[in-house]
């Protein structure tokens, strides 16, 4: 009997934690340890012996003995596959600003460990967002441009760009345990690269625990393509964290954004999802797929340690923006310091069908200086009214983030996991 006893006790406890850490980045343990780093300017990380350049047509992979230095643009072409061993480490050359291109039909098998990440960065001794390129590939999935194809340009070589296609199960390979630090070159009159692009990428590409920090453009980008991710990390981007467009339809789960007051892009300020079906109107095909964004256990905050005092002084946006004609489902998530929580395009008719395009179901919302708005309108009492019906279950709190999560300002270890007992909030605390 007392056997039976201790069972039922071990079954209760495990079932408590789990609902205890149903909202936002969840985990019994803290799944950020070992392979991150949030101070990555203090890492030293030694001298390149290796030089990465031009075009890399056959197979290749890249050792962990090795220190490769990533000079100017680099193409994997060919239908190559570029392997990279576990703990390696690819220093992007500021000179060069150095940019890794997987063209399509060719792939990247980047696949680290917990203990021994992949480590991608930048060779300046003060190291800075905009450093060197990023990381872009391209594949074959379906896109919502006209001809099902679309260009990477920038700087870039065009007849080496184009992305899109019909195949949806497409594979570029493996990004796992890998980490890109300082990326996001700007490019005068073409904006920035991101710290990781993927255009018209396919759902059979493994995107897991991959950890963008200091990007001078999106951490994320996302073109078209149809994905699934999950533990990525966006940590202090001056654009926006995940930037979706094109189509894309994108699966994403259990994954941080980490915004500061402080690092915002100038021209229309910077958001942890923005949420989007195109650039321009005219070059977009209504009959394909708009962008749909399924999101479950997402963490966006603010890190500021005085929230208020920055939203009164104008340095805090939206937390996510979704534009006309993009869908986003978004569940169990936090989002914690924004002015406001969500932001709809203008353009976007409050009725109920596009209502039901725009799902957010047992959020916490906190410290935000109102939740839900439709941009240019400050009477939001309609979309209060509908999101904040009891089906939904989302909670609103004004707590502190030193006791909304577990330890967000440890140096070394941060915890960006809600705090035990913070989701049994009252959800009438409007």
């Amino acid at each position: 009997m007392k056997k039976f006893t201790q069972i039922i006790c071990v079954l209760f406890t495990v079932a408590s934690m789990s609902a205890q850490q149903e909202k936002g980045i969840m985990g019994y343990n803290n799944w950020l340890n070992n392979w991150t780093e949030f101070k990555p300017n203090k890492v030293e990380y030694g001298e390149a012996n290796q030089i990465l350049a031009g075009n890399i047509s056959t197979n290749t992979k890249l050792l962990k003995r090795n220190v490769y230095v990533l000079q100017g643009n680099v193409y994997v072409t060919n239908n190559a596959v570029l392997t990279i061993e576990p703990g390696t480490l690819i220093i992007g050359d500021f000179e060069t600003k150095g940019t890794l291109v997987v063209t399509k039909g060719a792939s990247i098998v980047a696949d680290g460990l917990e203990t021994d990440p992949i480590v991608f960065t930048s060779n300046r001794s003060q190291k800075k967002a905009g450093d060197w390129g990023g990381i872009v590939i391209l594949g074959d999935a379906p896109i919502n441009k006209f001809g099902n194809v679309g260009s990477y340009n920038l700087d870039l070589d065009p007849t080496r760009t184009t992305y899109g296609g019909d195949n949806a199960a497409a594979s570029s390979g493996v990004l796992r345990f890998v980490r890109i630090e300082f990326a996001g070159k700007k490019v005068k009159g073409a904006g920035s690269f991101n710290g990781l692009t993927l255009a018209g990428v396919g759902n059979k590409t493994i995107l897991e625990n991959i950890m963008v920090s200091y990007s001078a453009g999106d951490s994320f980008g996302f073109f078209g393509g149809d994905l699934n991710a999950t533990k990525l990390v966006s940590y202090k981007s001056i654009n926006d964290d995940y930037k979706f467009t094109q189509g894309v339809q994108c699966r994403l789960h259990n994954s941080l954004a980490v915004r500061s007051s402080y690092l915002s892009s100038n021209k229309d300020g910077s958001r942890c999802l923005e949420v989007a079906s195109y650039e321009k109107k005219s070059e977009t095909d209504f009959t394909k797929k708009q962008t749909l964004v399924v999101a479950s256990n997402i963490t966006m905050l603010n890190d500021s340690e005085n929230i208020n005092a920055d939203i009164q002084s104008g340095l805090v946006k939206e937390a996510v923006y979704i534009a006309e004609n993009a869908s986003l489902e978004i569940k169990r998530s936090v989002i914690s310091g924004f002015n406001p929580a969500v932001l709809l395009d203008s353009k976007i008719e409050i009725n109920d069908a596009n209502l039901k395009k725009i799902k957010f179901e047992e959020m916490y919302f906190n410290l935000c200086k109102g939740n839900i708005f439709t941009e240019f309108n400050s009477n939001n009492e309609d979309l209060e009214s509908w999101y904040g019906s009891p089906l939904f279950f989302n909670v609103y709190s004004q707590s502190d983030n030193k006791e909304t999560f577990i330890d967000i300002f440890n140096p070394k270890k941060p915890d960006f996991r809600l705090q035990l007992g913070k989701i049994t909030a009252s959800s009438g605390n409007r």
